[in-house]
């Protein structure tokens, strides 16, 4: 099936007992045993399994062309849920310029469990390279990256991690599986935070891992992980994220169009100093989105003003359409100084504006940052 029935029809069935359309909201928190003590219906507590867990699951590693996909309460849970399948005395290789709430999971909770990370320019394949000693035992990068939209090559760095023994995994948020299907280029494992695109309304908080094969040995540890550390979805939050689902390829195309129709405005413009963004021809890694990724190159992009945070803070401050908030991947548009919401270790540049593109006419939102470019 192409994506876009996919996107409609995957983990999705009329209701057995009524015929409803859309599938009924699955609150109980427990499960009626059988006589002879088992669980006829495949479920026995809330924490455990879910019905709406169950279609909201079947449905993302759908969309990745997965085996398996395993939900959890947000992005962050998600992530933390992946770095807890490294052993003691282990080592996590990551991507500098990563999420700042996962940079901060590796700096400050994984060293705890005995294992070892480094962070890398994964740009750089010599350098990944030297990184990926024996004990490595994931790799973790994001494409684009979250802030500065840097392009890793999957395929190469699936290729040199496996190499040496080492699961990949890819925080494929920015692109969504409508843009970027990293399992298909030879990663081990997927995550997005389903708050943004994949929810697209921002309204839900949630996480999801997708792994490469059913059944895989991470699979069934991330399973045990979800159901004993209990960081799971409320049964309404994996609702909302499968009815959006249906809408994904719409929203997500859209929203790539308006981002490259926006950057391409502030590439031209000489108010502002730097645009980070796949789609531009002279962005490092444009030729290498141009291979992965597929029909577009994400909705979300980062322009740097001259005049560092002080310019960057009042050309926010006069937008009058888009929203001052964090987040992305919802309908509307947003901007946010990045480095004032990151904190003291923060790597973002001080003058670097990120913003999510959403889905109002691009006209009104090149316009709006026109007006607020002014000086």
């Amino acid at each position: 099936m192409k994506f876009e029935t996919l996107a409609i029809h995957a983990g999705r069935e009329p209701d057995a007992a009524t015929g409803a359309v859309r599938e009924p909201l699955h609150l109980s928190t427990t499960f009626k045993r059988g006589a002879d003590g088992t669980y006829p219906n495949g479920y026995y507590y809330s924490r455990s399994g879910n019905p709406n867990r169950t279609s909201l699951e079947h449905a993302v590693a759908a969309l990745e062309h997965g085996g398996e996909a395993v939900a959890f309460a947000s992005g962050s849970a998600a992530t933390l849920a992946v770095f807890a399948l490294a052993a003691p005395g282990s080592r996590i290789v990551c991507a500098s310029d990563c999420y700042h709430g996962t940079a901060k999971q590796l700096r400050d909770i994984v060293p705890r469990w005995g294992v070892d990370v480094e962070f890398v320019d994964v740009g750089n394949l010599t350098e990944v390279s030297q990184a990926l000693v024996p004990t490595t035992s994931l790799l973790w990068f994001e494409t684009p990256s979250n802030p500065l939209l840097r392009v890793a090559d999957i395929a190469a760095l699936a290729d040199l991690a496996h190499a040496r023994g080492t699961l990949v995994g890819v925080d494929n948020t920015f692109a969504s599986p409508v843009l970027q299907q990293p399992l298909a280029l030879g990663a081990d494992l997927v995550m997005h935070s389903t708050t943004k695109y994949l929810g697209g309304h921002s309204d839900v908080l949630g996480g999801i891992v997708v792994t490469r094969m059913a059944g895989a040995p991470e699979c069934a540890a991330l399973r045990d992980y979800q159901a004993t550390a209990g960081g799971v979805p409320s049964p309404f939050d994996c609702w909302l994220v499968l009815r959006s689902l249906a809408t994904l390829p719409l929203r997500v195309r859209a929203q790539a169009a308006n981002a490259l129709a926006v950057a391409r405005f502030l590439h031209a413009d000489k108010r502002v100093a730097h645009v980070h963004y796949a789609g531009l021809p002279d962005h490092p890694g444009h030729e290498i989105a141009l291979r992965q990724m597929n029909g577009g190159f994400g909705g979300v992009l980062s322009a740097e003003v001259p005049g560092g945070r002080e310019r960057a803070l009042a050309v926010a401050a006069k937008v009058k359409l888009f929203t001052r908030a964090t987040s992305l991947g919802g309908t509307e548009s947003l901007i946010e100084h990045r480095q004032s919401m990151e904190g003291p270790l923060s790597r973002t540049p001080a003058g670097l504006l990120r913003m999510s593109i959403g889905l109002e006419h691009v006209d009104d939102l090149i316009a709006d940052l026109d007006q607020a470019l002014e000086d």
